[in-house]
């Protein structure tokens, strides 16, 4: 039997392996509209990769708990339709199974629901590549809480100082970063360079391909696990 890997490299999904930001965009911004209540696309963008519970929180903080709850069931109805669509990010396979080639537990850090999960895992067809998955049923409450990292962590057994985390925006850096676990931000999502390291990313790249050619020479946070 293979030694346990001793590092990982853990993965955020929506907007840092799949294009799907946008789809979250418009399945919120119609989900308002269907409620009843209007949220501008800008703000929808601003909170996406959050718990869904604090995204509703933050947008509509003076609806009631049901106009919130069928906001949600909206969303979840109309970013169904876009599913068919959703496209992986350049170099998102690629880096899967680069890091995975290089002894590094891979992990799905991921909030996502169960269904959306599904398409995602089924997008990236990299099940011989990753270690363990997690998901929004893992914890009561997601990103920019830091309990789904820590739960990541303790699934392949690997200490926060022996891991890289890389997701696509703040709250993917903010929760790493309340762990002690580095952060690489990528642009992917929709969030600036700048704003990324304001957060405190160890590094930030374009996309998961920009990942992968730093990690292929020897640069960046996770060449430093070797």
């Amino acid at each position: 039997m293979a030694d346990a890997p001793s590092t990982a490299v853990l993965f955020d999904i929506d907007g840092t392996l799949a294009d799907s930001n946008y789809a979250h965009v418009d399945a919120w911004w119609r989900a308002f509209r269907a409620a009843g209540e209007s949220v501008d696309a800008w703000r929808v963008h601003r909170a996406i990769g959050m718990d869904s519970g604090r995204l509703l929180e933050e947008l509509l903080p003076d609806a009631s708990d049901e106009v919130r709850d069928t906001a949600k069931q909206f969303h979840t109805a109309f970013y169904s339709e876009h599913m068919p669509q959703l496209r992986l990010l350049p170099g998102a396979r690629e880096l899967l199974e680069a890091v995975a080639a290089a002894g590094h537990a891979v992990v799905l850090a991921t909030s996502a629901p169960q269904n959306e999960l599904d398409r995602l895992l089924e997008l990236l067809d990299a099940e011989r590549w990753t270690t363990a998955v997690t998901s929004g049923e893992d914890v009561e409450q997601a990103k920019p809480a830091p309990g789904i990292i820590q739960v990541a962590l303790d699934r392949v057994g690997v200490p926060a100082e022996r891991a890289v985390m890389i997701g696509d925006a703040m709250w993917d850096v903010e929760s790493s970063g309340k762990v002690g676990l580095p952060c690489i931000g990528v642009m992917t999502g929709g969030i600036g360079g700048d704003e990324l390291r304001g957060a405190g990313a160890a590094a930030v790249y374009d996309d998961a391909a920009a990942v992968l050619a730093a990690f292929r020479a020897g640069e960046g946070p996770i060449a430093a696990l070797a």
